[in-house]
């Protein structure tokens, strides 16, 4: 079992880094592989609606998003971090995320998903909210914690000092390893994904 966590922050180990390290720890001493995927501070396009995934299978654009749909395909669940930056997930993940869930959905519908936020004080719930709605449009269960998944402090030092939000850090990686052990379980046990129904499409205006 792994889960692939992918820090939108382009500081390689500045806040962000620091909660989704607690998460991962929290992983692994329940049992679960985890890599950390850093976007780094290489540009990362957003979607042009071009549409041509749908034709070759991947996003034509061959950067970062090619190659985690890659790993995300062998990958049991997602937690996606981000700084704060004007009340809203960073601009670097944002186009990252609309790429990946619209090029290789498939690969993470019914895998569990989880986010995390890191800002000094304010806009974190803003950008929780925004990117639970990755999840929740691709049939991915939301995995909790017991508050909701964020942390505060303008350094790496001071997030570590925010002791609240890293008990919430270590319970959400508790509760990830939990639900994909149930679902695994399930799988052995005949209990498989839901069949899906063909989709309906409708336009507001007909």
């Amino acid at each position: 079992m792994k889960v692939l966590l992918v820090n939108g922050s382009p500081h390689l180990k500045g806040c962000t880094y620091t909660a989704l390290e607690e998460v991962a720890k929290s992983l692994e001493a329940n049992g679960v592989e985890t890599e950390i995927f850093q976007l780094g501070t290489k540009p990362i396009c957003g979607c042009i609606g071009c549409g041509t995934c749908t034709k070759i299978g991947k996003c034509f654009i061959d950067d970062s998003v090619n190659e985690f749909i890659k790993k995300a395909k062998g990958a049991d669940g997602f937690i996606f971090g981000s700084p704060v930056h004007y009340a809203a997930a960073s601009g670097a993940l944002t186009s990252f995320l609309d790429r990946v869930f619209y090029s290789g959905s498939k690969h993470l519908s019914y895998k569990p998903g989880a986010c995390i936020t890191s800002a000094r004080r304010g806009g974190t719930t803003a950008t929780f909210d925004q990117l639970n709605k990755y999840f929740t449009i691709n049939n991915m269960p939301v995995v909790s914690s017991q508050y909701w998944n964020m942390v505060h402090g303008n350094t790496p030092e001071e997030v570590r000092k925010d002791l609240e939000g890293m008990q919430v850090m270590r319970v959400l990686g508790a509760n990830m390893s939990w639900l994909i052990k149930c679902i695994e379980f399930g799988k052995l046990n005949g209990i498989d994904i839901p069949q899906k129904e063909e989709r309906v499409a409708t336009n507001f205006i007909r």
